[in-house]
């Protein structure tokens, strides 16, 4: 399988390490591996939605 690191999701997905980081310790990246200090992720890994908003009202409506 072929895996990606934090930095490599982040810049896919637009967000910060130390965000893709918080994701994987808290489960919600499916398949990611701790190996020593570093988090691999799956190259298909999908980002997880932003729990800050319910799904249609981020303009606050």
């Amino acid at each position: 399988m072929n895996y990606m690191t934090v930095k490599e999701a982040g810049e896919k997905w637009g967000i910060g390490s130390r965000m893709v980081t918080l994701y994987c310790a808290d489960g919600r990246i499916e398949g990611a591996e701790k190996m020593g200090n570093m988090w691999l992720l799956p190259k298909d890994a999908e980002k997880p939605e932003d729990g800050r908003y319910k799904k249609g009202l981020k303009d606050g409506k």
